[in-house]
């Protein structure tokens, strides 16, 4: 039985069973209640010299209905929406590159650029929930490492499938997911899992030709599995298991370690492999076209929630590019930060420091949440596709960004985030190896309302 064909059984079967209840206790166990968020973006990129700058302004949201019935039964829905509001030709090709914008498309469909407006119904589901327990089926946000809504722009990314998780409080928990279909972000429907792989730039293959892969993926399911154990009050781990049937196997391990006070030091390991064809049978068409991978990270911490610092560094060893889907979330890495990734690289380092501190603009009124990064991103040379696939040369990256909360009006909560990359060394005479890359300045500027 599909996943699709049991969501509609345990409905029906659900819907069957409440005539039976009394008026009374039924008017005591089901209510139904609204919730949202209205938000307008505006994005605009700068690049460099006489390449082609652009902008864009979007308006949307989503309208979310639940009804619970019962103690342990919940139905959810969301409908997802996007309108361009027509400033900017942020989909004009820049005549040297014939390339158009990178990350003002995302504010739509990027699939079909030249859709005004974008309706998705996102959230679709039954919950059931007792005592730590919780099983979720049907359509959903899902917040994992490297599959994650990564909701920096209007429509977020969304699955569907089947999904549990255990939670005991402060000491263990654990997730499993099952997944046949995923909505990618800036995108306008459910795709199997073969399909979406290829929703967004394909880069090249280790022999420098442009990726095939689109179209071409195998593969009908991810499967998620998740462990969390806390075996003293100073040590932590979490481990994360993504199996992408016919595709790859991806195991992330991570450890935080407090040192006393607010310092905490943390871990990571990700190790990759291939699984059956890696995609497709054929060398020209695979996805994964190598055996293996492995990045190598450290994070040391100093801080509390409102105000801290960090220090970051990870490495993509050499035997193979760190590749996952980019089109199914943000890489949760120590050394990540907006508008940028490290996925389909190899031999890549990167040392990142962040520092965040809330600045107090009226007292008791109003706050602005300050988070500045400054990345180092050294990369492979962009003449090797086979360690570089995105031909990316190495940047530095800053970020500056700001989070404004007004105490009379908690559902409100403007963001403006500005971002700064710069290249590093000689490279070839080709725009193509920096426009929407680096040497760029973006700002986004995102008004944000939940109710």
């Amino acid at each position: 039985m599909t996943l699709r064909l049991l969501f509609h059984y345990m409905m029906g079967t659900l819907m069957g069973t409440l005539p039976v209840l009394g008026q009374e206790s039924a008017e005591k166990q089901v209510s139904g209640s609204f919730s949202g968020e209205w938000r307008t973006y505006y994005m605009q990129t700068v690049n460099k010299g006489a390449l082609q700058d652009f902008q864009a302004l979007a308006t949307g949201g989503h309208l979310a209905y639940t009804l619970r019935l019962g103690k342990s039964w919940e139905l959810g829905a969301a409908l997802y929406k996007t309108t361009d509001l027509g400033l900017g030709q942020w989909n004009t090709p820049d005549p040297q590159t014939g390339k158009a914008s990178r990350y003002e498309e995302g504010l739509f469909n990027r699939l079909e650029p030249s859709a005004d407006m974008v309706l998705l119904l996102g959230n679709l589901y039954l919950d059931y929930h007792h005592k730590g327990h919780a099983i979720r089926l049907g359509r959903m946000k899902v917040n994992t490492p490297l599959i994650n809504s990564q909701d920096g722009r209007m429509i977020p990314t969304l699955v569907e499938g089947l999904w549990y998780a255990y939670q005991f409080p402060d000491r263990y928990g654990w997730q499993l997911g099952i997944v046949n279909r995923i909505a990618p972000r800036s995108t306008g429907d459910f795709m199997g899992i073969g399909e979406s792989i290829g929703a967004y730039p394909a880069g090249r293959d280790p022999e420098g030709r442009t990726s095939l892969y689109p179209g071409h993926t195998r593969s009908d399911v991810v499967v998620v599995a998740h462990g969390q154990v806390r075996p003293m009050e100073s040590l932590q781990l979490l481990a994360w298991n993504y199996y992408i049937e016919n595709v790859s196997n991806s195991f992330y391990l991570k450890s935080q370690i407090s040192l006393g006070g607010p310092w905490e030091v943390a871990a990571e390991w990700l190790h990759q492999n291939r699984l059956g064809e890696g995609g497709n049978g054929l060398d020209s068409l695979r996805y994964f076209d190598q055996a293996r991978a492995d990045l190598l990270g450290v994070q040391l911490r100093y801080g509390n929630n409102k105000s801290g610092a960090s220090l970051a560094y990870d490495h993509i060893l050499p035997h193979g590019r760190f590749l996952f889907p980019r089109e199914w979330g943000r890489e949760e890495l120590f050394s990540f930060q907006k508008r940028e990734r490290s996925e389909g690289s190899a031999q890549n380092h990167a040392l990142v420091i962040t520092y965040r501190k809330p600045l107090v603009v009226k007292k008791d009124e109003a706050t602005v949440q300050a988070i500045l990064s400054a990345g180092r991103h050294w990369k492979p040379p962009v003449q090797d596709p086979a360690l570089n696939k995105y031909a990316f040369p190495d940047y530095t990256h800053l970020n500056l960004d700001f989070f404004l909360t007004l105490q009379d009006f908690p559902g409100f909560r403007p963001e403006l985030l500005l971002t700064f990359k710069r290249a590093h060394g000689d490279l070839p005479d080709n725009p193509n190896l920096f426009f929407n890359k680096a040497d760029l300045f973006h700002m986004s500027l995102v008004f944000n309302y939940r109710f």
